[in-house]
């Protein structure tokens, strides 16, 4: 039989499961390389051997994206295996029809083949957007599982931007875990406030190896999904979160839908801060394409712990990244935190930004008068830094899930925005994971 040549289109997390889980150790095909697209300065590396396996004893190259034509053709691509989250329909369609155009065949791997079993109970919280308010969401079911008397170990969709090999199983139990892995901006936000509740969170590349570690410490195992990507376990309750402010995005994005399609419980999130007729148009939706899923709804509660300083200010709003990057979020909670505080001026960082941070607003035209919390490198936290400092505001509102300032030096004051959900309706969320933990203990429901 001729082998099939493989192309893994990705960006450093769901390409290198899917090629563990389907490819690896397969002699049917020889996956010539990976791309890489969303994040900046993943690619121009290599999956190494220990992770690739004997039949890739020199590793597999990383590709950016943009060469995907002549990767095709110079190395007469069978297949191209589209392998990233958080993809609008056209795009990506616009991408089959460059492979398709090129000559090979564009395939999309099913939540079922690429989905590992675990030994115990799998929740797990994913959305059909990134900035649904997944996290806080997340956050809210560990302490639920841990007051109904659950050990709980969250494993977090992956962020290998730096030494995969290094990277393949990473535990994370204490603050000083972060700094010893090194972990990026982007990584610290969704570690961090798991961490700050005693919750311990596993991440890295080889989820097989991950979820053996991790069931040895866990009564139940919270999957904390990234981007709109479905979950790499098969879950025993899949909750999924959409955001109101995007009514319609929850049937236009890839994974999104299927995530939607699959949930058992539909989260529709921000119902404090969206307009009525955007919740039912979700609403709608979810009825539409998952008559069957239990649907609740859930504030965000923005909170700034001293609200007065922010009035009458001059103010710079520093939101979560990938939120207003391929989120495509205009604002975050930073920006509704200003504004129901009384800030006299959201300060337009743009005139100011620096390096990749100013290359950041060159591609993603909708950001205005806020600045993304982009740091997946060392080079571009310090461009951060320099933007934020070069600001002229009376007060940086952080509204990233982690104290920036213990990453970077800030030349004026700041406060910290925070947020967490809460039921709206009742039975709500926590009734339904009440139920759950009963069923699990073989309680009558």
């Amino acid at each position: 039989m001729k082998t099939k040549k493989i192309l893994i289109l990705g960006a450093a997390g769901r390409d290198f499961h899917n090629f563990n889980v389907v490819f690896r150790g397969d002699p049917e095909y020889n996956v010539v390389a990976f791309t890489a697209n969303q994040i900046p300065g993943i690619a121009n590396r290599r999956y190494p051997t220990e992770l690739a396996g004997p039949l890739y004893p020199a590793g597999i190259p990383i590709f950016e994206e943009k060469d995907l034509e002549r990767l095709l053709k110079e190395h007469e691509i069978d297949a191209a295996v589209f392998s990233y989250s958080d993809i609008s329909y056209p795009n990506l369609m616009h991408l089959a029809s460059r492979v398709v155009a090129s000559g090979a065949d564009f395939w999309l791997l099913s939540s079922s083949r690429t989905q590992l079993k675990s030994s115990v109970p799998v929740i797990s919280i994913c959305a059909v957007r990134t900035g649904c308010g997944k996290s806080p969401v997340g956050r809210l079911v560990a302490s639920e599982l841990r007051r109904e008397g659950q050990r709980v170990v969250v494993v977090r969709h992956p962020m290998p931007y730096g030494d995969l090999a290094a990277q393949a199983v990473q535990r994370f139990a204490v603050m000083e875990d972060l700094d010893r892995h090194q972990c990026t901006i982007e990584e610290r936000e969704e570690y961090e406030p798991h961490l700050r509740e005693g919750t311990i969170v596993y991440a890295g590349v080889d989820y097989g190896r991950i979820l053996r570690q991790a069931e040895k410490e866990a009564d139940v195992v919270l999957w904390d999904g990234g981007n709109n990507d479905t979950p790499f376990y098969e879950s025993d309750l899949q909750v999924v979160v959409a955001d109101p402010h995007r009514p319609g995005h929850e049937l236009a994005y890839y994974p999104g839908e299927v995530n939607l399609r699959r949930a058992d419980v539909v989260v529709i999130n921000k119902v404090d801060t969206a307009s009525p007729e955007n919740v039912e148009t979700v609403r709608k939706n979810i009825r539409a394409s998952n008559p069957q899923a239990r649907v609740v709804e859930t504030a965000c509660r923005v909170t700034i712990s001293e609200p007065a300083l922010v009035k009458g200010r001059r103010v710079l709003v520093v939101e979560d990244g990938p939120t207003l990057t391929h989120g495509e979020m205009p604002y975050g909670a930073g920006v509704v935190a200003a504004r129901q505080c009384g800030a006299a001026e959201l300060v337009d960082p743009r005139p100011y930004a620096v390096g990749s941070i100013r290359s950041t607003y060159e591609h993603y035209t909708h950001l205005t008068s806020l600045l993304p919390a982009m740091g997946y490198s060392a080079i571009q936290r310090h461009e951060l830094e320099e933007t934020i400092n070069r600001v002229p505001c009376d007060l940086v509102l952080v509204a990233t899930p982690i104290d920036l300032g213990h990453l970077v030096k800030l030349n004026k004051p700041s406060l910290r925005v925070t947020y967490e959900v809460e039921d709206v309706t009742h039975p709500g969320l926590t009734e339904v994971l009440s139920k759950f933990i009963r069923h699990k203990a073989g309680v009558e429901v």
